[in-house]
């Protein structure tokens, strides 16, 4: 009876931050709906709805626990402090699931995507410089500028490298705005390309992509970039480690389990740890509103940035390419690639541009996080 009157006088002293705790129930009750009712990014947005909830309780056993005046983590601390804040390991695990979904065999039929998907990070730069005219320290304002990354596990693991205080926002800012592609992206799209110009077609012309070449493609982009960019070698690696499970071919179990199971555990645990960082005293704040519209802003410099570039290199080629498959070059992958199909199919019922988008898509996969590496790298050299 003394925690409920406890708890209840902590809810209605309005005066010491009561209302921030009222904040975050309709927070967190709105990403519920979002992920049921909606289906936006429900894996995710849901256990952060409700871990936003269990962490603004009053005197919540979940951050801490006092059992006979012994002070003891409480569970989502003790796993943001294992999984995410000492290790890093819940967001870097995610990858080899991540990694054993993608099937980079349209990316290697035509090696230009490359190209496509390292332009559609434009977004992550311009987003840190918003930030810091903001007037966000450097740490903080490349954590934030890393939600144009388009990949949630990126996002988190940035912003937690670079010991940013805003980790719960940027986490329900990426995951919030890669729910809603279907919807910035169009916007922007259509912002920077004419009728003529989405009407393009491109011939798709599958080529043939060995065995040989899809086991070796993992290997060598880990050592490349391990060489390039060694901050993004945990990223880049354990992506490709899962890459290289489900093209291998010997390891068929394995493979589903990473797909499957490994990744909705870890996808699931990770929604819940992230709320440790959503407390109602850090969270209700104007910077969090400021962070939500940098992180819309990245996202639609990302959209613009790709289909920009590619508008550049049609100036030089006698054979166009769609714009539209240089705005999916982001991480966001396969949502981005199917709002590209369509909206083509909107301008021409007969135009498709799957196959080529799904290339640009999944470089944009591989460039987010060589991007998160470079960020974490330059910063870091700042800070020494």
């Amino acid at each position: 009876m003394d925690y409920l009157l406890e708890g209840v006088r902590a809810l209605c002293d309005f005066s010491g931050g009561g209302w921030k705790c009222l904040v975050m129930y309709v927070i967190g009750i709105a990403l519920i709906w979002l992920a049921i009712k909606k289906e936006y990014e429900p894996s995710l947005l849901l256990p952060m709805g409700f871990g936003a909830i269990l962490v603004n309780l009053p005197l919540s056993g979940v951050l801490n626990q006092n059992v006979g005046g012994i002070e003891a983590h409480g569970i989502i601390e003790w796993l943001f402090e294992v999984g995410i804040e000492a290790s890093e390991a819940m967001p870097i695990l995610l990858f080899i699931g991540i990694g054993a979904m993608i099937d980079f065999g349209p990316l290697l039929s035509n090696p230009s995507m490359f190209l496509y998907g390292a332009a559609a990070q434009f977004g992550i730069f311009a987003a840190i410089l918003l930030a810091a005219l903001l007037g966000f320290d450097i740490k903080d304002a490349a954590s934030i500028g890393i939600i144009g990354a388009a990949d949630g596990p990126t996002a988190i693991l940035v912003s937690q490298v670079l010991k940013s205080k805003y980790v719960g926002a940027i986490a329900v800012a990426a995951y919030s705005y890669m729910a809603l592609v279907p919807i910035v992206q169009p916007f922007a799209i259509k912002l920077v390309t004419t009728k003529k110009e989405r009407q393009i077609h491109m011939e798709y012309k599958p080529e043939s992509v060995s065995k040989t070449m899809r086991i070796i493609f993992p290997v060598a982009v880990t050592m490349i970039v391990g060489l390039v960019a060694p901050q993004s070698v945990a990223l880049v690696g354990f992506l490709m480690f899962g890459n290289l499970i489900r093209e291998c071919g010997v390891l068929g179990t394995m493979s589903d389990t990473a797909q499957n199971q490994l990744a909705n555990l870890i996808t699931l645990l990770l929604g819940i740890t992230i709320s440790f960082s959503m407390k109602a005293e850090d969270f209700v704040a104007v910077e969090t509103i400021l962070i939500m519209a940098i992180g819309l802003f990245a996202f639609v410099m990302d959209t613009i940035g790709g289909c920009l570039f590619v508008k550049v290199l049609n100036i030089f080629r006698k054979k166009k390419v769609n714009p539209m498959i240089g705005g999916c070059g982001i991480s966001a992958f396969p949502m981005s690639s199917r709002v590209v199909q369509k909206l083509a199919l909107q301008e021409d019922p007969t135009n498709i541009l799957i196959m080529h988008a799904a290339g640009s898509n999944v470089a944009g996969q591989i460039a987010s996080v060589v991007a998160g590496g470079l960020v974490i790298s330059l910063v870091s050299q700042f800070l020494v």
